[in-house]
């Protein structure tokens, strides 16, 4: 086997690994965690867990003392905040307990609202107290509520004052909500005091494995830090000052804080390792919050730079303008399997150059395939002499043997943030193509993608020129087909969709670039048999 057939088995390989295997396994971001001098730890041994699994508080600034304070998982309702689209519960200690989606978009599998929060995890607008007396106070002492009952579908923003009287220190949270999900704080104290207040712990609603589950701070240079489930730990703090936004992100979901003034934050982890992060407050404050799906347009409607929370990865850089034009053809198609189809015929417009003169140099490749042969057999034992034989092979008929190669890596960026796009768009939910594709984020019940991506693929390779020395490899290859098909066969019908369309269109186009290589060699041939009888003559 030649150089320049490892090369094209490794680009293969590489290629059949893009799709094969979820790419977030691999690059999903890990951040590494380090001690930032915090002055303030929290220390949780149980998320909101009864009794003996009781959270606790502890701090290194003076106090130096744990505060224990064990949490219902399960405490009443006190109010509710009740919309067309959702409906937010608010227990007896303040806290959002549930959030639950009623859009046909959201349902669960059984066709109920879809619920978002854990109940056994800590909860957004939970409040913990640097004064350990204080503390556990708080947890054995219920709101009171402005009322019961707020709907939004008579008024588009409705308020809600939770009080709690802790005797030494009274709380009012004042909250302003949006029909958009999102919501407006406002902590009032009768005195200063310590405390902190949490986002929540990310959203329950996506059980995809392969995605980014953590949190996601947005810093005061608008660089995010990015903490994964599992990589927290205990009692090593992190401090971040000045942060625009903290979230708890699932795939299609969040709970988080925003402000653009900044506050500063501090982020401990329970037993599990998963990062639980807390603003840092000691006196009144007004922020904001938001928990629901994470559709770009609506956070970008709420502050622009909350749509950072839609995570792509380390290929965000480029995945972000390849959603905005998708998005883009949405508006003009008003369906995103017409505008996947868009998105993947402008990308193949695009990267037509590149593929041209890869196709190109595949057939130069193929035509020369004879006498590269006859080189390997004459030099079989003498490797110097098989590659500079090859070179001026090469270089005498002008082919790069890397031209087939170098266009299909540079296309590698463009597959995997396209994979990204349509893995992660909570947009694509519940959103029909045609009569049998009803959910674009969810398999092809029927199979009819997969099996014409497979067959499109198999076709694609028939017509594309085979430069394989060894029959072992062209083996190989003629099965690729077929095992894209079985590994791809439960991805998103809407990333199908792309890839289907991407081989029916690279099949035009080899047809395309077949037809005007024979016209040219044809016009070669003209030019050589003019030339001949010229001599003659």
């Amino acid at each position: 086997m030649n150089k320049n057939s490892n090369i094209r088995i490794l680009v293969a390989v590489v290629l059949s690994l893009l799709f094969l295997i979820p790419y977030m396994y691999f690059f999903a971001p890990k951040t590494e965690l380090s001690n930032n001098n915090a002055t303030i730890a929290l220390k949780q041994t149980g998320q909101t867990e009864i009794s003996n699994n009781a959270p606790e508080v502890a701090t290194t600034n003076g106090v130096n003392q744990a505060i224990e304070a064990p949490i219902s998982s399960d405490s009443k309702i006190l109010a509710k905040i009740e919309s067309s689209d959702f409906s937010i519960e608010i227990d007896e200690l303040g806290r959002i307990a549930n959030v639950l989606l009623k859009d046909k978009k959201y349902l669960d599998d059984e066709g109920n609202p879809l619920s978002l929060l854990d109940k056994n995890a800590i909860k957004p607008l939970e409040i913990r107290f640097q004064d350990r007396e204080i503390n556990q106070k708080s947890f054995n002492t219920p709101y009171t509520s402005s009322a019961t009952l707020v709907n939004l579908d008579e008024n588009q923003v409705s308020s809600l004052t939770l009080t709690q009287d802790l005797g030494e220190v009274t709380i009012k949270k004042i909250l302003t909500f949006h029909k958009n999900l999102e919501y407006d704080i406002k902590i009032e104290l009768s005195k200063p005091v310590n405390y902190f207040i949490s986002n929540g712990a990310r959203p329950i609603a996506d059980s995809s494995a392969y995605v980014f589950k953590g949190v996601i701070i947005k810093k005061s240079d608008d660089k995010l830090e990015k903490i994964e489930d599992g990589d927290a730990t205990i009692g090593e703090n992190l401090n971040f000052n000045n942060a625009k936004f903290v979230a708890s992100v699932d795939r299609y979901y969040t709970t988080l804080f925003f402000d653009e003034n900044g506050f500063n934050i501090i982020v401990d982890a329970d037993k599990n390792e998963n990062a639980l992060p807390y603003i840092i407050l000691n006196d009144n404050a007004s922020f904001s919050g938001y928990i629901g799906p994470k559709n770009y347009k609506d956070l970008k409607a709420i502050a622009p730079f909350l749509t950072d929370t839609v995570e792509y990865g380390v290929i965000t850089f480029f995945a972000k303008p390849l959603f905005l034009l998708l998005e883009w053809l949405f508006g003009i198609f008003k369906n995103w399997g017409w505008a996947i189809i868009g998105l993947t015929i402008i990308v193949r417009i695009v990267l037509y150059p590149l593929t041209y003169k890869g196709m190109v140099s595949m057939q130069k490749l193929k035509d020369l395939a004879p006498k590269m042969k006859e080189i390997q057999a004459k030099y079989k034992g003498d490797g110097q002499k098989l590659q500079l034989h090859m070179m001026e092979l090469y270089k005498k008929h002008n082919v790069n043997p890397m031209g087939g190669c170098l266009p299909l890596l540079l296309q590698i960026p463009v597959f995997f943030a396209i994979y990204r796009v349509l893995y992660n768009a909570v947009e694509l939910k519940d959103s029909a193509w045609l009569f049998w594709i009803q959910d674009l984020s969810a398999m092809d019940p029927y199979f009819i993608l997969p099996i014409l991506m497979g067959a499109s693929m198999y076709l694609q390779q028939h017509l594309s020129p085979a430069t394989f020395n060894d029959p072992m490899q062209e083996k190989i290859f003629k099965f690729l087909p077929l095992v894209f098909t079985i590994f791809l066969i439960t991805f998103p019908a809407g990333l199908i969709l792309y890839w289907t369309v991407n081989n029916i269109f690279s099949i035009i186009q080899q047809l395309i670039i077949n037809r005007v290589i024979k016209k040219k060699k044809e016009e070669e041939i003209q030019e050589h048999h003019k030339g001949h009888k010229s001599d003659k003559s």
